[in-house]
């Protein structure tokens, strides 16, 4: 089997490695305009010079050469690589989001559908062990229906300050919305558990801290330059004690303190937090009520210390609560009185390997199993990963707009 990899950043990176380390597909055909990053991944997967292109117009004009493409570049360039590729008939594995643009979601899924084409959006938390139980309790309907649910996604301190003050995500022009760049991940979880479209969604939220009203007195723009004592924010505490290991990786292919020293002093992750242009919100509230009468509260937030998703759901008969970085779900059936024990039963799924507690590795698997099949059909096929894009782009309308949103102003019929 062979693929094509369009872009050859963190996440592309990670599903062309699975592929390849486990003799899956050979990775043939690379597009990839940085030249660190190029040469990297031509290195890892023996691609031969005429297989390598900056643009991926100049790929595209080869015609359909392999069995599919892996496309990860940035969110707004989705549609321009995406469109030609179900043009030639291309199966994709899409990373998240689809697109910042509902008009271009739908393009690309009705584009796929006409040509016949699989497209799979990674949305890799439907792959995990951990949300994959969660489900299916509550697809057995021990605990009778769900009534309502809490939803948490804590980001992490450092997490927000690196991708979404400083990194590639920070401005809502240049990429996607925060609910829709980090949680449309969230936003399918939810309409997946829940097994029903979203009716109504409210939504409040701001950037509160990371902006120049509370830069300390002597901060400068970069942190090289700055005389503020013990700040967390340094990028040399961030990125250099963790060489290695992301999010250092995202500074510089060369992981050397001289490398990194460099990319800290002159690239865009040396900048001051408070000094960036960065305008997506540092935390949001959303809540939705969906179609079957299910009621659901989300909290996105950077100021946490950890990195996980955490939830409830409160059925007619019990609750179910979750940690997806503990692996610990427990499930507790409601007792008569406050003083009857009750029955509580924990559980801590199964876990492959890999990132985002093993959803990489079952994302990329059942895509490679499903264009060797095609019984197979994807957990986040397009068609299903569109109604997550729907209540992101709601939730960031009724956050901008100050009133409650009605989903059928976003179908527009459809």
């Amino acid at each position: 089997m062979k693929l094509a990899l369009i872009g050859a950043g963190q996440r592309g990176r990670v599903y062309a490695d699975y592929a390849f380390d486990h003799n899956r597909a050979e990775i043939a055909y690379l597009v990839e305009p940085d030249k660190d990053r190029r040469e990297a991944a031509v290195k890892k997967y023996n691609i031969p010079a005429e297989n390598i292109f900056d643009d991926p117009k100049d790929f595209y004009k080869l015609g359909k050469v392999c069995d599919a493409v892996i496309i990860a570049t940035m969110d707004r360039q989705h549609y321009e690589h995406t469109m030609p590729a179900l043009e030639l008939g291309y199966d994709i594995l899409l990373e998240k989001p689809i697109s910042p643009n509902l008009e271009e979601c739908l393009a690309i899924r009705d584009l796929a559908l006409k040509n016949k084409c699989k497209v799979v959006v990674c949305h890799v938390l439907r792959y995990t062990g951990f949300w994959s139980s969660v489900k299916k309790i509550i697809k057995s309907e021990e605990l009778g229906r769900v009534i309502d649910i809490q939803h948490n996604e804590n980001i992490g301190n450092f997490h927000i300050a690196h991708s979404f003050v400083r990194g590639n995500w920070r401005n809502s022009e240049e990429t996607s919305s925060l609910i829709m760049q980090k949680s449309c991940h969230d936003m399918d979880l939810l309409t997946w558990i829940v097994d029903s479209k979203v009716k109504k969604v409210s939504s409040f939220g701001d950037l509160e801290y990371f902006n120049s009203k509370n830069a300390p007195e002597g901060s400068a723009d970069r942190c090289v330059n700055c005389h503020v004592k013990n700040c967390r924010f340094d990028a040399r505490k961030a990125y250099l004690p963790i060489a290695g290991n992301w999010p250092a990786t995202v500074l510089s292919v060369d992981q050397s303190e001289e490398a990194l020293m460099k990319a800290i002093e002159e690239g865009p992750y040396g900048r001051c937090v408070f000094h960036c242009d960065n305008n997506v919100c540092d935390h949001q509230v959303a809540i939705f009520e969906f179609e079957n009468g299910v009621h659901a509260s989300f909290n996105l937030s950077g100021f946490t210390n950890r990195m996980c998703r955490t939830i409830k759901v409160m059925c007619e008969n019990g609750e179910i609560r979750g940690d997806d970085e503990l692996n610990e779900i427990e499930v507790t059936r409601f007792t008569s009185n406050s003083l009857e024990a009750p029955y509580v039963k924990k559980y801590n799924p199964d876990m492959q390997e890999g990132f985002h507690g093993g959803g990489d590795t079952g994302l990329i698997e059942q895509f490679l199993d499903m264009l060797e099949n095609d019984n197979i059909e994807a957990l986040s096929a397009i068609d299903r990963s569109i109604e997550s894009h729907i209540m992101a782009l709601a939730a960031e309308k009724s956050r901008v707009e100050g009133r409650t949103i009605d989903i059928s102003e976003m179908r527009g019929g459809r």
